[in-house]
């Protein structure tokens, strides 16, 4: 399996912070916020990984990671020219991924969960994982019975649940015809909402729910709970090795 990092967009939202450089570079508590993903990923065994992002900011990255020969991995990077959306960046790994199956991360998503078994274990189809939120009008919103996704609705109004789609997806190397499928949104991207519902009516899509903390950190407020989750983890880690 190889791993791609989404660390694209103009992070309009976190704007002085982003002026100049790439949200994904932002501080989250003591590490670029890149690193969580990254390091989520090489935790879980993932040795070969792609970071696709803009044109004005893909040097960036390289002057921070290199080729990944510090960490024991190989990176690769890819442009998305323009504000495509997910699933458009996703579709940029294509001839790189061949027919491998990939871990997909948002390079603005923090987490706790350790995902090594849930790749390890991994075989065909998808697999999404979900978090409850108080505020699920915020996210993609997934509607289960028992152990399936009946849908997953963007930004509903009225939630069928209070569980979130976070920004992490394990898809077989089907998900790139997927893709060239898809219709732009309204807002003029591809969705990978409907990546996601395309395997939820093949029955193919499968799902757990994380137990640890979870954050995207694309908002001001998201940033700062996001640099307060890590900065009370590391010290619990600490407590408990003394």
């Amino acid at each position: 399996m190889k791993g791609v990092i989404l660390a694209g967009g103009t992070g309009s939202r976190l704007y002085p912070l982003t002026k100049v450089t790439n949200k994904h570079l932002l501080p989250v508590y003591d590490k670029p916020m890149i690193c969580y993903p990254l390091e989520k990923l090489i935790n879980a065994g993932i040795e070969e990984i792609m970071i696709v992002s803009g044109r004005g900011h893909v040097g960036h990255f390289l002057e921070l990671l290199g080729s990944g020969s510090d960490f024991g991995i190989s990176i690769t990077y890819e442009i998305q020219e323009g504000a495509g959306g997910i699933a458009q960046a996703l579709g940029l790994a294509r001839k790189w991924a061949g027919t491998d199956d990939v871990v997909v991360v948002l390079g603005d998503n923090i987490f706790e969960d350790d995902f090594r078994e849930d790749i390890e274990s991994f075989d065909r189809g998808a697999k999404v994982f979900l978090k409850e939120v108080p505020d699920p009008q915020r996210f993609g919103v997934a509607e289960v019975n028992g152990s399936r996704i009946l849908s997953i609705e963007e930004k509903p109004q009225v939630p069928k649940s209070n569980l979130a789609v976070t920004g992490l997806y394990l898809y077989d190397s089907r998900v790139f015809e997927i893709i060239k499928t898809l219709k732009p949104s309204g807002r003029g991207e591809l969705e990978i909402t409907d990546v996601n519902n395309a395997y939820v009516r093949n029955g193919e899509m499968k799902y757990s729910v994380l137990s640890g903390f979870w954050s995207d950190a694309g908002t001001f407020d998201s940033l700062m709970r996001a640099s307060l989750m890590v900065q009370r983890y590391r010290r619990k880690q600490a407590e408990s090795a003394v």
